[in-house]
């Protein structure tokens, strides 16, 4: 067996033109999968990370009966919002918290008056992971010591023919479902490039809303943000077990309609990366093919000296793992610098960031991010492709009888 080896290694290097050809080609297909693989991987991690940013953390945690009247935003107290916040804290993937005040209302000026969600923050807890905060293009964020302040989108801004320092009408639903309205100052707004999310929510400080909505001393909601979007699931396991009485959701239970259209998009790219991979498949097995067939009256000579078909068909199988082999390793760790070399600055895409909410929501910069592991997947996967190119011409070959082999053009 080892002698077949080293032959197959030594056939490989006999016509270095060749084999060098078919691991650049080889190289160049790896490096485009993988490129393009990590882009898909970077732009679902942009969109989901700010997303989770914009609707309000990995995971919210409410009062009992939440759930089922969402859509209204109801006002439910939480019977402890310190403790849910210090529970929430002690667990290790974790890096921000904040209890907050939801509730539905409408914002009225000059425009005219539209229905948005009111929703009351701890500014100084959120600034440093709001996504909000990123965006202020005129005025600044929020402060605690705010009184009679709003921040809103430049959507609604737009609507209302407002900006900086104009008073607005907020009406919102207080805790005994009656109405409560109050003139408040424009101290920034933000801009997210998503008209829809800009248009139908505005944001005060907690201890405005506390007071305007008769609710002193207690929060709706606790949000909780994590270092990683993706481990939702055993946060959650742990604070359920921890925190009993309250409902613990993450924000794709929350908000399934963003869910929803990132599975459209993930499709779309899925599509995408079938085609890279089906162009890089065509051109390892078109080579191949042509390595093999250009040496039928090899195979013709090593059948007449004795080798039978299965040798054969081995030796040449064993040639065109190692061709495949090499151009596997030298592929994935050209791939893997590359993403690596792009990731340190990330590729401009401000470019798109007016093409639709998708695109807005990646950012003004798309990092590309790729797995070690995947990486040593699509390397193990182009071995089999080189040894399965060879397979069928090698195995054809090995059947036919010296004489038609020798004389094969």
């Amino acid at each position: 067996m080892l002698k077949y080896i080293k032959l197959a290694w030594r056939n490989m290097w006999r016509n270095w033109r060749r084999t060098a050809i078919a691991t650049i080609a080889i190289v160049l297909g790896l490096i485009l999968l993988v490129f393009m693989d990590a882009l898909i991987a970077g732009s679902d991690q942009a969109i989901y990370g700010n997303s989770v940013r914009l609707y309000g953390g990995n995971i919210q945690v409410h009062a009992p009966g939440y759930r089922e009247r969402a859509s209204r935003q109801p006002l439910l107290p939480l019977e402890n919002a310190n403790l849910v916040l210090e529970k929430v804290l002690a667990q290790p993937d974790v890096v921000a918290a904040s209890r907050r005040i939801n509730t539905g209302g409408m914002v009225g000026g000059r425009g005219g008056a539209y229905p948005v969600v009111i929703t009351a923050i701890e500014p100084e807890g959120e600034a440093p992971v709001s996504l909000i905060a990123e965006s202020i293009t005129q005025g600044r964020f929020l402060t605690s010591d705010d009184t009679d302040a709003v921040l809103i989108g430049r959507g609604l801004a737009d609507l209302l023919g407002a900006s900086v320092g104009d008073r607005v009408t907020v009406l919102g639903q207080r805790k005994d479902e009656s109405m409560r309205q109050r003139t408040m100052t424009i101290v920034g707004i933000y801009d997210l490039g998503l008209a829809e999310a800009e248009k139908g929510s505005v944001f005060i400080p907690l201890s405005e809303a506390q007071t305007l909505y008769n609710l002193r001393g207690q929060e709706t909601e606790v949000t909780v943000m994590l270092r990683n979007v993706g481990e939702e699931a055993a946060v959650v396991s742990n604070l359920q077990s921890e925190l009993p009485g309250y409902e613990i959701d993450t924000w794709d239970t929350l908000r399934p309609e963003i869910q929803q259209t990132l599975e459209v998009k993930s499709a779309v790219t899925n599509v995408f990366g079938f085609i890279v991979l089906l162009i890089a498949s065509i051109g390892i097995l078109n080579l191949m093919l042509m390595a093999v067939f250009e040496r039928t009256r090899e195979m013709g000579v090593l059948a007449a000296l004795g080798m039978k078909g299965r040798q054969i068909l081995g030796l040449f199988l064993a040639e065109g793992a190692f061709i495949g082999l090499l151009g596997a390793i030298v592929g994935c760790f050209l791939a893997w610098l590359v993403v690596w070399s792009v990731a340190q600055v990330g590729i401009d895409f401000s470019f798109a960031s007016d093409m639709g909410d998708i695109t807005a929501l990646m950012g003004d910069r798309l990092y590309p991010s790729v797995n070690i592991l995947k990486i040593a997947g699509y390397g193990v996967g182009v071995v089999v492709i080189a040894a399965l190119a060879s397979l069928f011409p090698a195995w054809q070959a090995s059947r036919k009888e010296p004489a038609e082999s020798l004389h094969y053009v």
